[in-house]
């Protein structure tokens, strides 16, 4: 686990419970979305002290997700209160709101490009917005219960969601249809991460499971990881080989996907649900959102060095390793395989409403 010496960026405490983040996709800025409703938006430095930038208080419940676009420009949120409104970064100003995104409350968000976003709602609802025009392109409904996740490739061709009802489905964009989904898993799907090059989709699910597919094979799982002692309500991807998970315990992990390897303990928010997860755009930190009211950063780079030999079984004793990355220098030297290194973690770990008004609200049109 991270020490205070790191090298990352002092801690942001809130004034309430914060439930959903994400870094700028180019600069040194990161967003928050806390249960009251409120977003703010923050720089962030490790020589530096962090700084408030903005305070956003247009949601009038729970903030549920905030996305930025892909070139930053505008922050993108949804809310309990059911609506979906694109904030302007740089001024902070209200740039489209729709006021009744979906019938039932809005849980998740994806942005497929600059114009485009999709959510989903507590009823299994999915829409993709054009948000120019603040028009539904396309609305699907084939889940029974949340839309916990989505993600989309790098072609920007699909998107994949996740839904309470333990699915995994896959949407084709262009066409504007569902592609294929998963048979039914006794276990709710919480999170998800593409991993290997999109070649391996990753599904957290409420039993504390890895379920692996094959990209483009969603039937069914081809590998299940199993080890975390609680359900994994988050997840990032940090290289095409390692992911970190964020579970309902507090814990932060990093688990090789093939082999199948518990890397360690990244950190932990001392017992509080790990809500949110994301991975600052150089990469080299990853941020950690809690019930604790605090926003948190952890150097990850050593996690790029790691590698795996599939011949030598995992030691137990590691499966808990906290890791320290305080020197990044030889940060994770001792977990790298060699000829006479062996593995580190084990894949058998078993450790641990109404419609908001907008009164004070002006839509600054495009």
């Amino acid at each position: 686990m991270a020490d205070e010496d790191c090298e990352a960026p002092k801690q942001i405490e809130l004034e309430d419970l914060t439930v959903t983040v994400d870094f700028h996709p180019s600069k040194d800025i990161i967003a928050v979305g806390c249960i009251d409703g409120e977003v703010s938006i923050h720089s962030y430095s490790t020589k530096e002290s962090n700084k408030l930038l903005k305070k956003l208080c247009h949601h009038k419940n729970a903030c549920r997700c905030i996305k930025f676009s892909p070139s930053g420009d505008r922050l993108h949120t949804v809310s309990k209160d059911k609506s979906l409104w694109s904030i302007d970064t740089e001024t902070g100003k209200v740039k489209k709101k729709i006021k009744k995104a979906h019938e039932a409350l809005t849980y998740s968000l994806v942005t497929t490009d600059e114009n485009f976003i999709a959510t989903g709602d507590d009823d299994g609802t999915i829409k993709v917005w054009d948000m120019r025009t603040k028009t539904c392109t396309y609305e699907v409904k084939e889940n029974d219960d949340f839309i916990s996740d989505m993600i989309i490739d790098d072609q920007r061709k699909f998107f994949l969601a996740t839904s309470g009802d333990g699915t995994l489905s896959a949407f084709n964009i262009r066409r504007k249809r569902m592609d294929l989904q998963s048979e039914l898993f006794d276990s709710e799907f919480l999170s998800l991460a593409a991993m290997k090059g999109e070649k391996k989709v990753v599904c957290g699910t409420g039993e504390g499971v890895l379920n692996v597919f094959n990209w483009g094979e969603w039937g069914n799982i081809s590998d299940p990881v199993p080890g975390h002692p609680m359900s994994v309500d988050c997840m990032v991807p940090i290289t095409r080989d390692v992911v970190c998970t964020g579970s309902i315990g507090g814990i932060i992990r990093a688990v090789n996907i093939l082999p199948n390897r518990f890397v360690g303990v990244v950190g932990e928010h001392e017992n509080f649900p790990v809500e949110g997860l994301c991975l600052s755009h150089d990469k080299t930190l990853l941020a950690s959102c809690s019930h604790d009211q605090k926003v948190k950063f952890w150097n990850i780079e050593g996690l790029e060095n790691i590698k795996f030999n599939e011949r030598k079984k995992a030691k137990k004793s590691n499966k808990n390793k906290r890791l320290n990355s305080s020197k990044q220098d030889n940060f994770f030297s001792g977990l790298v395989d060699d000829d006479k290194k062996d593995n580190v973690g084990d894949s058998d770990t078993d450790d641990d409403d109404d419609d908001s008004d907008d009164e004070g609200e002006e839509e600054d049109s495009d």
